[in-house]
């Protein structure tokens, strides 16, 4: 059934993600109310690929289980870690090698792009909301909000470790050398909107570094940190070169992410408090990527360089979850690509990102999307200028193994004309 020429699911799909946007105090609610919308309409109206009424959604199911167990794991246990780390006093010593002037703000940015490429994009865009707050004695102009959220987003977009979107490339099993390409536009990016935020915050606010005592660093949770972190990557790539079809029936990272964790428990106690709150939101994105989970994709336009373009300006007011749960069950994409599009178009507005959101609960004149757009209309040009860079200079690659076969030469003409 078609409304307007769109299938109902694609319009209760919307809906759902103009309430998370609209409601975004009621998220959870709003994606529990929207998902079972959309899987009372499948069972009573259209069915599954797997098959009609319960029993293709049991068999949907079946064999989702294992990307969202994955998915609930991994995304719990990194907010553990990225608690984990910042209990270890580090960021709390970075600012203090920070230089004086424009430049220190610029560090500051180039700071938290790095961090967020290994913890998630919201505890870097937190950290870095705090140093800021600090150096800048508490006097944050909108365009470093802004740029902080933007470099928070740019640097998890290259790394699957550092944003939701590209761990759920990685769970699909989309190498990391496939997302890595995505360095080129983030960096080219930071620089691009990270100059002139650096140089409004220098002059709304110099910078300071305040000679206050700071606690030693606990080397020893930057070094679980590390321990976790490097026995999830191995575990993966193990995985994936001797066992690949084992892959898909049991969900070996979050269980092998957890079991770090507890051992690291052993040395230092994680902060239990904050499970609750960390499966609450987590809970929420796998209802979005559920959701898409179900939506026909072959009504979707085809998979090109100037759909993931697209794709980048969409994510600034809908969620990038479900969009990239969409373009993985889809295929065809260049990962590179998509991994930039989706992880930093968000930042163009401040609810367009979960670390947008985040740093906006810390700085709540942040949130207008009028005044973020009169301040940091710069991270829009940086964005094109970006995934531009990336198309002229790395090319468009998409998914050979799931493309399909009339596209690759409409691609390749597209990209060389």
């Amino acid at each position: 059934m078609k409304i307007f020429g769109a299938p109902v699911e694609f319009i209760l799909f919307a809906l759902m993600l103009a309430g998370v946007a609209v409601f975004h105090h009621h998220t959870l609610r709003v994606s529990l109310i929207g998902l079972a919308a959309i899987v009372c309409y499948k069972l009573a109206v259209t069915g599954f690929a797997t098959g009609n009424g319960l029993a293709g959604l049991l068999a949907h199911f079946g064999h989702e289980w294992v990307i969202l167990v994955n998915l609930l794991l991994l995304l719990v246990g990194f907010a553990m870690i990225s608690d984990h780390f910042e209990r270890s006093h580090l960021p709390e010593l970075l600012p203090k090698f920070l230089p004086d002037d424009w430049k220190g703000g610029f560090a500051l940015l180039a700071l938290v792009w790095i961090l967020s490429s290994f913890l998630d994009n919201i505890a870097g865009a937190l950290i870095g909301g705090a140093m800021a707050h600090q150096l800048f004695r508490g006097k944050v102009h909108i365009a470093f909000i802004a740029a902080i959220v933007a470099a928070s987003n740019a640097g998890g977009a290259w790394s699957v470790i550092g944003d939701t979107t590209t761990t759920m490339m990685w769970i699909a099993g989309i190498s990391p050398r496939r997302v890595l390409e995505a360095i080129i536009p983030a960096a080219i990016s930071l620089v691009i909107f990270g100059i002139p935020a650096a140089l409004r915050q220098q002059k709304h606010s110099p910078i300071m570094r305040l000679a206050l005592e700071r606690p030693p660093v606990d080397w020893l949770r930057v070094a679980l940190v590390g321990f976790i972190l490097l026995l999830t990557i191995a575990t993966n790539v193990l995985v994936n070169l001797k066992f690949p079809a084992q892959a898909d029936h049991f969900p070996f990272l979050g269980v092998v992410l957890w079991a770090g964790l507890l051992v690291a428990a052993i040395s230092r106690r994680p902060n239990w408090s904050l499970l609750p709150r960390s499966f609450r939101s987590s809970i929420f994105l796998l209802a979005l990527v559920t959701a898409a989970s179900v939506m026909p994709v072959q009504h979707l336009p085809a998979a090109s360089w100037q759909t993931t373009f697209a794709l980048g300006f969409l994510s600034s007011v809908f969620d990038n979850i479900p969009l990239t749960a969409l373009a993985l069950k889809q295929g065809g994409y260049d990962w590179g690509f998509l991994a930039y599009a989706v992880g930093f178009g968000g930042s163009m507005i401040w609810f367009g990102s979960s670390s947008g959101v985040a740093l906006c609960n810390m700085y709540r004149e942040a949130r207008s999307v009028g005044q973020w757009l009169r301040h940091a209309w710069w991270i829009i040009p940086a964005y094109v200028v970006g995934f531009f860079a990336l198309l002229v200079f790395w090319q468009w690659h998409p998914d050979a193994a799931m493309q399909r076969a009339v596209e690759p030469v409409a691609l390749t003409d597209s990209v060389n004309h």
